[in-house]
């Protein structure tokens, strides 16, 4: 039974608007090793990417960002060559808009 007006929650449903990027750059994981990583959007909060790495809920890592240099990020998800992060700080809005221009001019 449906009620009126309810909808499924789905992957669309976020609180924080996310900026579509194709951003390649580099992660290093818990084992110190820098792999290739392919972010494909990006909010203050965090990220999605794509990796080969084979990366589980928990990890650490740190991730080559323009403007910002290395910012720490914690896996919330990780799933078919996917991965969700969430920057142990927030980027400020001062240099979230700067940052995402240069994702996007490469």
């Amino acid at each position: 039974m449906s009620v009126p007006g309810a909808k499924l929650a789905s992957a669309d449903d976020r609180l924080v608007h996310r900026d579509e990027v194709e951003h390649r750059t580099r992660a290093v994981g818990p084992d110190a090793k820098s792999v290739a990583f392919l972010i494909v959007n990006v909010s203050p909060q965090g990220l999605m990417a794509r990796c080969e790495a084979p990366f589980e809920t928990g990890d650490l890592l740190r991730i080559q960002l323009p403007i910002l240099g290395e910012t720490g990020a914690e896996i919330r998800w990780a799933l078919g060559g996917r991965v969700g992060c969430q920057f142990l700080q927030p980027i400020a809005a001062g240099d979230f808009g700067p940052m995402v221009t240069v994702m996007r001019a490469r």
